[in-house]
């Protein structure tokens, strides 16, 4: 049997003992959404669509634009209403051409490679120059390289050794690993969060500035995974860097590395990329099943449509952006006349830091004071968590309910309760119809990192699904082989039949899904924490 907290287990004790009675599923209603999935669903080709024809949709590139088109062409046709978008300042578009790097000398071969997110490109032909091994990690790095760098092209990763392989590369999860997510993890708020991501943040652009002010032509990197995956993440959208980057094997800078420490090393770099300017908007795909009462609010399913440029953003997240527009697709075709309206979100910008679900947030939900940093309250929505009071907007009192999808492709086996103690019985009693289909668990364990984390931030119901990690995290995520092959068609279709009843029955139930309190400046975890003068950038 699973392993539970004495406090989660006091805490459901307790939520039984005063929550009403929860009403049982309408297993008609489940029948027929299954029917529908199972029978004549189209959760299938809507996820090769999206990864095979569209391919990657990085926010505000060329293939987004055309999947911010289609899926709205899909809800409508579906017979969904106020199809629409919402837009929010993002900044440049960006897109890949072609890329290659050749090993010009000690001997001639190609490497495999990816431009870095948002760099320039070289002229055209590229850059043929000497390479040199500069690994740096941080600002104070760079004084030992100072003088070294001009015309030559900088391999800035340290060449890390091969790792053995800690655990599969492919899984499903059995009990005992879904027990243990069944854990209450304490908040922990101490004086310096968020400073590690702000500070990755304002280095890549350092590095950037300091490269180019040393006359460096461009510059590689090393991919963080074996096995030859390539991912090519980068988050200067808003400040475009001065010099080409690109990401290669690790297997093919291993090599750099061996041959640059008994010799020189001659690279060409060419990498051609285009910058759009056409609208630094980026736009939520926004779509709705009307409800009867409009007093009754809604309740709203979401995944992020955006990837990264590597493969097709098949796994992160076209499975997700399937199975909610096959949720909808689902509803829709069994012409059903829910009591609160059911929502469905495509969300942009999710890559680079959930920028499409603060939007709604801000725009519908709640607000929060800018942070006091110019710089920061202009990188990411992050750095406004610690900003108190949160002030609720007009939206807020009418979520009934928000369903995330973005752990990839693999079968839904429960829902994560986010810390949301009242909520537990009756996302298990939601959840009952599906045990034979390996759907059950309810789980104390929060989720980061995806777009319900803003939302439980202001105490709202918000949940992201336990999924089957398949070759998610070993392999596929943000890597060269996000493609449609990594996706299971059973699973997509299990995940479409749950989420459709849950919304369903969210959508009728007499009361909305219990909220959390709305926070309020919490105090710090350790308040004798003393700052240590001796720790370095």
């Amino acid at each position: 049997m699973r392993k539970t907290t004495a406090l989660f287990l006091t805490a459901v004790a307790a939520s039984a003992i005063t929550a009403p009675a929860v009403a049982a599923p309408d297993l008609a209603m489940v029948a027929r959404i299954t029917d529908e999935a199972m029978n004549h669903g189209e959760v299938v080709e809507t996820a090769a669509y999206l990864t095979d024809r569209i391919g990657p949709r990085m926010t505000n590139s060329p293939g987004m634009r055309t999947a911010e088109g289609w899926t709205q062409d899909k809800f409508r046709g579906w017979g969904l209403s106020n199809v629409r978008t919402e837009g929010f300042d993002f900044g440049r578009g960006w897109s890949i051409d072609s890329a290659s790097v050749t090993l010009e000398s000690p001997r001639r071969m190609s490497l495999r490679t990816l431009p870095v997110a948002w760099t320039p490109g070289t002229p055209a032909g590229g850059i043929t120059a000497p390479l040199i091994i500069a690994p740096m990690k941080r600002p104070r790095d760079f004084a030992e390289w100072a003088g070294k760098l001009k015309g030559k092209i900088v391999a800035i990763s340290f060449p890390r050794a091969p790792a053995d392989a800690a655990k599969p590369g492919f899984e499903r999860l059995d009990d005992k690993k879904i027990g243990e997510l069944d854990q209450y993890t304490q908040p922990v708020t101490a004086p310096d969060d968020g400073d590690g991501w702000f500070k990755a943040l304002q280095f890549g652009k350092q590095l950037d500035e300091f490269l180019a002010k040393e006359g460096a032509l461009g510059w590689v990197r090393m991919s963080y995974r074996d096995n030859g995956l390539l991912h090519g993440e980068g988050y200067q959208h808003r400040d475009t860097p001065k010099l080409p980057g690109l990401e290669l094997t690790a297997e093919d800078y291993r090599r750099l590395a061996r041959l640059a420490a008994t010799g020189e090393v001659t690279l060409t770099i060419n990498s051609q990329v285009k910058f759009d300017d056409s609208d630094p908007n980026g736009y939520d795909v926004l779509a709705d099943i009307l409800g009867s009462d409009a007093k009754a609010g809604y309740v709203m399913a979401g995944a992020h449509l955006d990837s990264w440029v590597a493969a097709d953003g098949a796994a992160d997240n076209g499975a997700g952006s399937a199975i909610v527009m096959e949720a909808a697709r689902i509803l829709a075709a069994l012409k059903v006349k829910p009591k609160r309206t059911i929502r469905f979100a495509l969300w942009s910008g999710e890559e680079q830091g959930l920028y499409g679900s603060a939007n709604y947030i801000e725009r519908h939900f709640a607000s929060r004071p800018a942070n006091p940093d110019p710089v920061k309250a202009r990188l990411s929505y992050d750095f406004k968590l610690g900003q108190f009071p949160v002030e609720k907007k007009a939206d807020y009192n009418l979520l009934a309910a928000y369903f995330n999808i973005d752990n990839g492709g693999g079968k839904l086996r429960g829902i994560h309760a986010e810390g949301n103690f009242a909520a537990v019985p009756i996302l298990r009693e939601m959840l009952s119809p599906f045990a034979s289909m390996g759907a059950g668990a309810v789980v104390a364990s929060q989720t980061r990192d995806t777009d319900h984390e803003f939302m439980s931030a202001i105490g709202l119901p918000a949940f992201q699904f336990i999924q089957d990690p398949l070759d998610y995290e070993t392999t596929v995520h943000h890597s060269s082989v996000d493609t449609f092959d990594h996706l299971r068609p059973q699973d997509l279709r299990q995940a479409a039949v749950i989420l459709a009843s849950v919304l369903w029955h969210t959508a009728n139930a007499d009361k909305p899904l219990p909220a959390r309190p709305l926070p309020t400046k919490p105090k710090p975890t350790n308040p004798f924490h003393v700052a240590d003068p001796d720790k370095k950038d």
